[in-house]
């Protein structure tokens, strides 16, 4: 597949903004019930903090049209990007569409370009020849959005848009490849804070027990409040623990980690080790 992608629209927020809040609405019965792992909303946590973006709610709802309606307004409201991931398919349980063609007063209509694209990536599976109306019908229902949304194809090998309502929510499919795939394409989309907006971490790490590093820690945190950097610590299973410094004035978070690295008896983690420390905690 080898399709067309949509062309960068004007910035929905309006010239010279941009985002500076998130919040994240994963919507699916499978989710509460433990019956699927959601791996989204992290993924969502490090997009948004590689791009500057302060992620401020995550919420875990069912597949309940008035909980949709509710979460997504009050979402919408509140934060200059929502994303919503889950309930998007071809059956009964996926109401996402209707419930925010609902939230947001539209009707439901199906969107002609999404279905070309469907068509065109399915052509070659036969057993859609033998599909009953009925079942055609369900499938299609992938392509029945609210009708004022802004359906946006950002990836070349796929057939599934983002819809955008609202200029703010943009609606995801729950399938974790697709989600990452979708969010990492709608970057050129959005936007995002420019450079120097963005925060910088640095992580130290301290022998130290965290009963020990907390009256450090607490003392740190409240001179540095004003300053608008943030500071955290996280337990290891082994005997130590990890300090995370968070700030967007690089020199200064730098200054504060060597100040750290001194008082806790620590050492600072190059970039290498803070990556491969990511990776492990993504396994």
């Amino acid at each position: 597949m080898d399709f067309l992608v949509s062309q960068i629209p004007n910035n929905p927020l309006g010239e010279g903004q941009y985002i500076r809040t998130a919040a994240a609405l994963i919507i699916g019965d499978e989710i509460l019930n433990g019956n699927t792992l959601d791996r989204n909303s992290n993924y969502f946590a490090r997009f948004c903090f590689e791009n500057g973006i302060e992620l401020k709610k995550i919420e875990v709802i069912a597949d309940d049209e008035d909980e949709i309606v509710e979460a997504s307004r009050r979402l919408v409201l509140n934060y200059d990007f929502v994303i919503t991931s889950g309930g998007i398919g071809p059956t009964h349980d996926d109401i996402t569409y209707a419930s925010l063609a609902a939230s947001f007063r539209q009707e439901l209509k199906y969107h002609d370009e999404t279905l070309r694209r469907m068509e065109e990536a399915s052509r070659h599976r036969t057993w859609l020849s033998q599909q009953s109306e009925e079942q055609r019908t369900a499938r299609k229902r992938m392509a029945l959005f609210p009708e004022a949304g802004e359906v946006l194809f950002v990836a070349g090998d796929s057939w599934v848009p983002v819809v955008r309502l609202e200029g703010k929510l943009c609606i995801f499919p729950g399938i974790p490849a697709l989600f990452q795939k979708l969010l990492d394409n709608l970057k050129p989309y959005l936007p995002l804070p420019p450079n120097d907006a963005r925060p910088f971490r640095l992580q130290i790490f301290t022998p130290l027990p965290e009963s020990s590093i907390a009256p450090f820690l607490t003392a740190l945190q409240k001179r540095v409040k004003l300053e608008n950097i943030r500071v955290g610590s996280y337990p290891l299973l082994q005997p130590g623990a990890h300090v995370a410094l968070i700030g967007s004035d690089r020199d200064r978070v730098k200054e504060l980690g060597l100040e750290v690295e001194k008082g806790l008896q620590g050492r600072i983690l190059s970039e290498e080790e803070t990556e491969a420390m990511t990776r492990a905690k993504r396994q």
